[in-house]
């Protein structure tokens, strides 16, 4: 007798995602907005609770609002597969809920198919991957890896603490450390996600296998000069803190090409004047910057370089400042067995590919330095993501669902 073979139902997927894209809708822009711990947030998660219970899977959240749903043996370690269901403000359709949809449509698929799993599957919708408070609170917690004090001081960009946000939830912080998964627990941990990047497409190629992902060092600046006369103060006397903003940002090309890569990507993000008048020099001047790169080291240099060059606008403009590491991530290379795996099923459902980088942070980055980890993309429409333009075509989609479900089979074993 021939083994079950499993297939991806388009439609029940496309269905799932389409529910999970009820919440958090803005009507006017098309943006979604469900940032973490966000009253939006928590209701797709209990929606999508609701869905894999339906399906008979055995469902759970942990202390951070992870979600899991098992299936097959109760024993032993799992293949975790998933990704997030939380936005950014304004986000598009796809980011993070196509990767936690395709997780659970395979396992809608393996149980359609009649197949029983040597190894337990079980599907994950991670907690506040979007890094709303600077980190990715769910894999960080599955994988041990919060930091002392951190969840007592993280912050988001308008001064909400995240112990604070958690708590509006009903979740305890102090409680966090229960979230996280013993060691061998998870025998390797797959994700899907959009590309969010041109390559794929460009190369018209239907999905990449990730073999490293980028850094993130997220730096909190703080210029303090002086509020004053925009009409009456001599420019030889200022201490303007927008300038020395300016002198930052205008450095950052320079320093990419004395201490970056190709995979170097600097940043200068939320920023806030103070006063913040059309008549007033810049009294303060705070803002972020986020540097990636898949390489420590060549992190490490940028961070010095600009560190530097921070420095030498305060001087340059008689401006006090502050600096402060606010997250870190490292990078990391994703595990060669799971994108031989991957590569191995592509090769097998003929589908064009490449193996490539991520410049993007993902869970899987979080969940390599715990266990096996591997990551496939499916192409962005023009490269757009954090943003209601977001898009990708039905069709890959479905050839990216296919190779998920055909490598947790190959990973979990399965029989008839």
């Amino acid at each position: 007798m021939p083994k079950p073979e499993a297939k991806i139902n388009s439609g029940r997927l496309k269905a799932l995602l389409g529910g999970i894209n009820t919440f958090g809708l803005n009507a006017e822009t098309g943006g979604f907005n469900r940032v973490g711990f966000s009253d939006a947030d928590m209701a797709v998660r209990q929606w999508f609770c609701d869905q894999m219970r339906a399906d008979g899977l055995d469902v759970s959240m942990d202390s951070v609002g992870n979600l899991f749903g098992r299936m097959g043996p109760q024993g032993g370690p799992c293949i975790m597969a998933g990704s997030h269901l939380d936005t950014v403000p304004e986000g598009g359709a796809f980011d993070g809920a196509l990767g936690a949809a395709v997780a659970l449509e395979c396992a809608r698929s393996i149980r359609d198919a009649g197949m029983n799993l040597k190894t337990p599957l079980v599907v994950a919708a991670t907690s506040e991957e979007e890094g709303r408070f600077g980190g990715m609170l769910g894999s960080q917690a599955i994988s041990g890896q919060i930091a002392d004090g951190w969840l007592e001081s993280a912050a988001d960009a308008d001064g909400v603490l995240l112990s604070d946000a958690m708590r509006a939830q009903g979740f305890e912080p102090s409680c966090a450390g229960e979230a996280a998964w013993k060691p061998g627990s998870i025998k390797a941990f797959l994700e899907l996600h959009i590309e969010q990047g041109p390559v794929l497409e460009g190369e018209k190629l239907a999905v990449g296998v990730v073999e490293g992902i980028s850094g993130i060092l997220v730096l909190g600046v703080r210029f303090e000069g002086i509020a004053n006369h925009s009409g009456t103060t001599p420019m030889n006397m200022r201490a303007d803190a927008f300038v020395g903003l300016a002198e930052v940002g205008s450095s950052i090309a320079g320093i990419i090409e004395r201490a970056g890569t190709e995979q170097s990507r600097v940043t200068v993000g939320k920023v806030e004047l103070s006063p913040n008048f059309p008549h007033t020099i810049a009294g303060s001047s705070e803002f972020t910057i986020i540097i990636r790169d898949t390489s420590e080291s060549v992190m490490k240099s940028l961070r010095r370089e600009i560190e530097t060059s921070i420095a030498s606008a305060a001087a340059h403009n008689n401006l006090k400042v502050k600096i402060e590491a606010r997250s870190f991530l490292p990078p990391q290379t994703l595990d060669l067995n799971i994108r031989e795996a991957f590569l191995a099923e592509a090769e097998a459902l003929g589908l064009s590919h490449r193996v490539m980088p991520s410049g993007a942070g993902h869970d899987a980055q979080t969940m390599q330095a715990f266990c096996p980890a591997g990551l496939i993309f499916v192409p962005s429409r023009n490269g757009v993501s954090h943003a209601p333009q977001e898009w990708t075509d039905w069709a890959d989609i479905e050839k990216g669902a296919q190779l998920m479900l055909n490598t947790i089979v190959r990973l979990a074993g399965a029989s008839d």
